[in-house]
């Protein structure tokens, strides 16, 4: 039990100095592409003193205009139950097709990492006595990449490099660089992750993943901008988005996961601290 339970602690440090390395690195290669370096090398600074504070969903302040709506406690309940289902469904997972196995994992992802986060900004928020800008905005709602990657995933690090490339940086291939950028130095990043946790050198498959998001986001803006192009229906385009970012997930960014069984042990890990919690439970109740 103490082995597992190291292991757990040296899983859950991997995930979170991935949080901040991949914050503070993609702020650093921002950088070359703006024109107020000064600027961002003041904030790039005082989040190298602050390093600690990146850790954790960014605090806002109550007269922020872009705030985002706390989570229902319905829709929280339904997720931590659909978690819950989905790693004992794992156990049939022989009798089901492979196409719906690596759909299963690709939500795995999602709700693991959100609940995660959402389980240490409710910490935080107790511990300091303040409100926690949520990570996550429900992207399965998305009906863009834009919308995807800028308003619903990794709303941290979107708010960080909005205020420090798209709006300092005015001309638009300026723009569509920085982007580029941000996508680049996040695969970069989930390839140092996978390192810490397969311990097998990079195959650029993440980065090549991120590389895609990119291209396809910046033609998107492109079309936008250029074309006027009217969006369909936002029930088409957000199956349309959630498809792409999923089949490339699975063809580019699952791979490497699924052949060194790290999802496996990202299941018997959950399912071990869910073990750990109801016996804990169990004896304090009793």
């Amino acid at each position: 039990m103490e082995e597992e339970l190291r292991n757990l602690s040296k899983s859950a440090f991997c995930f979170l100095f991935f949080l901040c390395s991949s914050l503070l690195c993609t702020l650093a290669a921002v950088q070359l592409f703006s024109s107020h370096g000064s600027q961002i090398s003041i904030f790039f600074s005082s989040l190298l003193i602050k390093d600690l504070y990146v850790h954790f969903p960014q605090i806002y302040a109550a007269s922020s205009a872009l705030l985002n709506e706390p989570m229902p406690e319905w829709v929280f309940a339904v997720k931590v139950l659909v978690f819950g289902v989905l790693l004992h469904v794992y156990e049939y997972k022989d009798v089901l097709p492979r196409f719906v196995v690596l759909a299963l994992y690709c939500l795995h992802i999602y709700l693991e990492v959100e609940l995660v986060l959402v389980f240490v900004g409710a910490v935080v928020s107790t511990l300091l006595g303040c409100d926690i800008e949520p990570v996550f905005n429900e992207p399965y709602l998305a009906t863009s990449l834009q919308d995807f990657w800028s308003r619903r995933w990794n709303l941290m690090v979107s708010a960080v490099l909005r205020s420090a490339v798209h709006i300092p940086v005015q001309p638009n291939i300026a723009v569509l660089v920085g982007v580029m950028a941000s996508f680049l130095v996040s695969g970069l990043m989930h390839e140092l992750i996978y390192f810490y946790a397969i311990r097998l050198p990079p195959t650029w498959e993440v980065t090549c993943f991120f590389v895609l998001q990119g291209v396809a986001t910046t033609s998107e803006i492109v079309v936008k901008r250029t074309l006027r192009w009217t969006p369909p229906h936002r029930a088409v385009s957000g199956l349309a988005v959630m498809a792409f970012v999923s089949v490339t997930g699975v063809w580019l960014f699952l791979p490497q996961l699924l052949r060194n069984n790290v999802h496996e042990r990202a299941t018997s890990e959950c399912l071990l601290v869910i073990d750990f919690a109801k016996r804990k439970l169990f004896i304090s109740s009793s």
